[in-house]
């Protein structure tokens, strides 16, 4: 079997077998992101941990010319690539077409659901996409961190630097992406 290196070199080369078998290595750790982000969607995901994943590797297979280094580039596409189904399935449930803008009330009012609002949602992955154009380690971080759930001190041994290094990162990423959504 194996290494995660070895298969990252090898997908690295454009080998389709080995990106899944990357994919097959890392699937826990995969799956615990996907529950993650459905546990973040607080209601306003209908898709399961195991559906977003599996969605993420069906993106992830079909994406010819990516490339991983190393492995917090791929847990970061991965990421990338569930936040993108996250949104696309919201986008969907929200649309106009589907009863998106209409308001639905029931009788029982001690229940109070969070209506998941697409625009915030849209304005964070545009933010992001531009965070990505103009710094892409920021932006990996970002992804890493807030869509990966990874500690500082995870991402400073997945990118072999300080975690202090990573923090700064961190706030020159925050304060940036702060910015362009208020703007």
């Amino acid at each position: 079997m194996a290494t995660i290196k070895e298969l990252m070199a090898a997908t690295q080369q454009g080998d389709a077998t080995a990106r899944s078998a990357l994919f097959a290595a890392l699937y826990d750790e995969l799956h615990r992101l996907a529950r993650r982000e459905v546990r973040l969607s607080s209601g306003a995901l209908t898709l399961g941990a195991t559906t977003l994943l599996h969605e993420a590797y069906l993106s992830l297979a079909g994406g010819e010319g990516a490339t991983f280094p190393d492995k917090a580039r791929f847990m970061a596409y991965a990421a990338r690539a569930m936040r993108s189904l996250v949104i696309d399935h919201v986008r969907r449930r929200q649309a106009s077409k589907r009863g998106g803008h209409l308001h639905f009330t029931e009788l029982d009012t001690s229940i109070a659901e969070q209506a998941p609002w697409v625009e915030p949602l849209e304005a964070i992955s545009e933010s992001l996409d531009a965070l990505a154009r103009v710094e892409p380690r920021l932006a990996e971080l970002v992804d890493l961190k807030f869509f990966c759930g990874l500690t500082f001190g995870e991402i400073a041994t997945l990118r072999e630097v300080s975690e202090r290094t990573v923090q700064r990162d961190w706030e020159k990423a925050r304060l940036w992406l702060q910015n362009t959504i208020q703007d």
